[in-house]
């Protein structure tokens, strides 16, 4: 990674206005229920306390549509941070992300104090980018660090603008992110695998394009495996398809071939008749798929050799399930492909997991510990595969 980090800097006496991903789920009663994003910025918000910083802490939460919500506010997220950091740490709260009332929040901090603003989307300015409130922000630091890997594909006002106006620096989560998704992109070390899932190849059409001609093998499932099938001029009965992307699917394929890379898609898939965990299901080949019936996962042969091109590589990124996994009799595929990477791991290879729900699947397989790098950034990990520019990273200075 070619840009500078918090170890760039001497933070003795400095305020590090800090761009964090604390997106984090909460339940009807405003409880947080998952605080793995919290936690993921832990090591830069320390490493700056410990080396003399006061820290300003910005983040969105949910979707306000450029106004306050109450139930979108960062309050809790405050309380949780409070309990995670050294007993000895000050967290204070603003009820405004910028202006004046954050400056003079912000001027009164004393080294080793912490300052959360509210809901930077809270600010109607700020998915604009609007160079103003970039300004105001810029106001609360004296370097900026952006550690929200998760948001740095979104040219906001907290992402890109305020660094026009700071000095500006990745903080460990970033830089950890870069490292291993351009490093498995750029220098993988053969054999390098890649699994697609997920609901719809339309969204994964610029990720399978940029890696045609850097991967050995690429495997296809979940619902965008039926696409490619139709374009094979397989029946998929009542399955997921999308009609407008068969053509894309079948020039997919095509270059795949010219590529010379291994181009896998299901042989055999779990189907249903009717989408629900207590419906009929049967495997079958993927040319007897009957009317009225739809495919909701690979079936076992596939996952058997899925699992083995997983294990006999050295750099395999996965994103996306192989099929309906939040059903229980639908998620015996997505669990073989994470138990292959555990042991893709366990055998030296990098691992890496990119996408909410593939991250998911490793998590209720228990088997997160096993991964070299499991990606914060959905949105953002796919559009870095897809080999686009993030605007929050491109905005950081060199090296």
């Amino acid at each position: 990674m070619n840009k500078q980090t918090i170890r760039d800097i001497s933070w003795e006496g400095k305020r590090a206005l800090v761009r964090v991903d604390f997106n984090v789920p909460l339940d009807a009663n405003g409880h947080i229920t998952d605080d793995t994003r919290i936690r993921a910025a832990l090591p830069t918000i320390r490493y700056l306390l410990e080396h003399g910083a006061s820290v300003v802490l910005m983040s969105h939460l949910g979707r306000p549509k450029k106004k306050v919500v109450e139930s979108m506010r960062l309050r809790p997220v405050a309380e949780r941070l409070f309990e995670l950091l050294p007993e000895a740490t000050e967290v204070h709260k603003t009820e405004v992300c910028s202006g004046p009332a954050a400056e003079a929040a912000a001027g009164s901090l004393k080294p080793s104090q912490v300052l959360l603003l509210e809901n930077t989307r809270f600010d109607p300015r700020e998915e604009d980018n609007d160079l103003a409130m970039a300004q105001e922000l810029a106001k609360l630091g004296d370097v900026y660090v952006n550690d929200a890997f998760g948001s740095a594909h979104r040219a906001h006002a907290s992402t890109e603008g305020v660094a026009r106006y700071l000095p500006a620096v990745a903080g460990f989560l970033m830089e950890a992110e870069l490292n291993a998704l351009y490093g498995a992109l750029e220098k993988p070390q053969p054999p390098f695998v890649t699994i697609i899932g997920g609901a719809k190849i339309s969204d994964k059409i610029g990720v399978i394009e940029n890696l045609l001609n850097r991967v050995d093998a690429l495997l296809i499932g979940g619902g965008m495996a039926n696409t490619f099938l139709l374009a094979q001029g397989y029946k998929l009965g009542d399955s997921l398809v999308e009609q407008g992307s068969v053509a894309t699917a079948h020039d997919l394929i095509g270059k795949a071939r010219a590529s010379g890379i291994k181009f896998m898609l299901p042989s055999d898939v779990v189907i249903a008749d009717a989408f629900s965990a207590d419906a009929q299901r049967q495997v079958v080949s993927v040319d007897a798929i009957p009317d009225g019936w739809r495919v909701l996962d690979i079936g076992p042969a596939t996952g058997e050799a899925y699992s083995a091109e997983v294990k006999g590589a050295k750099t395999v990124i996965w994103n996306g399930p192989m099929g309906v996994f939040e059903m229980e009799p639908f998620a015996v595929g997505t669990r073989a492909i994470a138990q292959a990477m555990a042991a893709a791991s366990d055998a030296g290879a990098m691992t890496i997991i990119g996408g909410g729900d593939s991250v998911a699947a490793v998590e209720q397989a228990d088997l997160s510990e096993k991964m070299s790098h499991i990606s914060t950034g959905g949105g953002a990990s796919l559009e870095l595969l897809e080999g686009r520019e993030l605007p929050g990273v491109v905005a950081l200075n060199d090296k």
